[in-house]
């Protein structure tokens, strides 16, 4: 019993590491490129599009994944073939909102980036950013099921996809603008990655039709009716099956919102708070830029691991949640501590001995170095605060989840407007270290009184 209970988890990690590792590795690569190609203060500008995509993302889709994949593996748990009504369902629910959110920043570009973000030179980004929003809901509620189903091959095989058509449409696009003479914008980067959503929409969308096509035969051959014949069922059925869904996504989603609009002040505020410190326009978009992205990249590489095991976490614990079977849930616990703890410290050493050396040969950037040695320290909360987190969204504790983060988040928010001015962006790694400590020992504490409750 319990190799069958192992082998889904530990094969799906597998799967997602391997495509995780060579994915990032092209994204490591890819901003390397992107570093030389559009230079510290173009990277600054890029990475502030980061908050409006996060915020677009748990508002459309984030929520409907995961309730998508724990249905499916509560499903899967007691049936013998979980249905695809869920991932329809959430589709129906998930892609509206998408279009929506795709008409709200294309129509107000103008006004998102002068206003909220302060910087008008997005507005033109936001436009093209748009578009991936409803491709990114489609995909994600997709990967949602094969997750439910430990089918680990899909999800995975669409990121890599993604990554290679979005690195691809950038170097075609760029080159060819510079064999013309000019130089590329950084709105070519926004244009890969839309590209890069559409291709790994189409990739899911075609796994996905064969298993639609299987369904409603085989239903119908069980209950020995013509297909026809279940239409009057699928109504009421489908009507539950949605409010059971928006029972689970809506707390996740009002959940992920309100992180990422306090993730959203968090990083429109540092690169404010760095003129404070005495920085101009440029100098402090620079240092964001190489902050956000060149040293964190760097440091969330190793993550592809603990990202996978997360991610394949949660409909395990679910589906053993729900069977009872406690014991399976408290020794994935315990082996998650031991492996994603010793990862961590060992990644610690790594970024500590090797960080400026990194920066400065890789980026060319020794601030790019001083950043990555400074932020090995918080990889063993990093890396272990990922996988804590599915598991306890796992035993249907998001609610706790969410006000341990919004905690956490707060903790950032007042290095960022205490410390930044004081002491530039080094009072910002003083407030990560601190964060993810608080957030690590949170985790830990909730785990541990729910196991004894149990």
């Amino acid at each position: 019993m319990k190799t069958k209970q192992r082998h889904p988890l530990i094969v799906g990690t597998f799967i997602l590491t391997a495509t995780g590792i060579v994915s990032r590795l092209i994204g490591f690569l890819y901003r390397i490129y992107l570093s030389r190609l559009f230079g510290e203060e173009g990277m600054g500008i890029y990475q502030l599009l980061g908050p409006v995509l996060s915020l677009s993302f748990s508002l459309t889709a984030a929520g409907y994944q995961t309730a998508i994949s724990k249905l499916v593996a509560e499903q899967a748990a007691t049936q013998k073939r979980p249905s695809l009504r869920p991932l329809i369902v959430g589709l129906g629910i998930s892609l509206p909102l998408s279009l929506a959110c795709n008409a709200v920043l294309f129509c107000f570009a103008d006004t998102i980036s002068t206003s909220l973000l302060q910087e008008p030179r997005t507005a033109s980004m936001l436009r093209v950013l748009s578009f991936s929003v409803p491709l990114s809901a489609v995909h994600s509620c997709i990967n949602g099921y094969f997750y439910g189903i430990k089918k680990a091959g899909i999800p995975a095989g669409s990121q890599l996809l993604e990554q290679i058509a979005r690195v691809g449409c950038v170097y075609i696009v760029s080159s060819h603008i510079l064999s013309l003479g000019r130089k590329p914008s950084i709105s070519v980067a926004v244009l890969g990655l839309t590209v890069g959503e559409f291709f790994s929409m189409l990739m899911t969308i075609a796994a996905v039709c064969p298993r639609h096509r299987e369904t409603l035969p085989r239903k119908a051959a069980a209950l020995r009716l013509p297909p026809q014949a279940l239409s009057p069922f699928r109504k009421n059925s489908g009507e539950s099956l949605a409010r059971k869904l928006l029972a689970m996504a809506l707390p996740l989603t009002a959940n992920r919102i309100v992180l990422n609009l306090l993730q959203s002040v968090e990083a429109v505020s540092i690169p404010a708070r760095l003129r404070l410190y005495g920085y101009d326009t440029a100098t402090s978009l620079s240092v964001y830029g190489v902050f956000t992205g060149m040293a964190m990249p760097f440091i969330f590489f190793p993550n592809a691991l603990t990202s996978s095991v997360a991610v394949l976490l949660l409909p395990v614990i679910s589906e053993n949640y729900a069977l009872g079977n406690m014991d399976a849930v408290k020794n994935a616990t315990v082996r998650t501590v031991k492996y994603c703890g010793a990862m961590g410290f060992g990644c610690l050493g790594c970024f500590v001995l090797f960080g400026r050396w990194a920066g400065s040969t890789l980026f060319h950037s020794p601030l790019a170095g001083y950043f990555i040695t400074t932020l090995g320290f918080i990889c063993p909360f990093l890396y272990l605060d990922t996988t804590l987190s599915s598991i306890l969204q796992g035993l249907g504790l998001a609610g706790h989840t969410f006000v341990m983060n919004v905690v956490c988040l707060l903790i950032r928010l007042g290095f960022v407007f205490l410390a930044v001015p004081r002491f530039g962006m080094t009072g910002y790694l003083w407030g990560l270290l601190v964060s993810q400590l608080t957030l690590g020992a949170l985790y830990l504490i909730c785990l541990y009184r729910f196991f004894r409750k149990h």
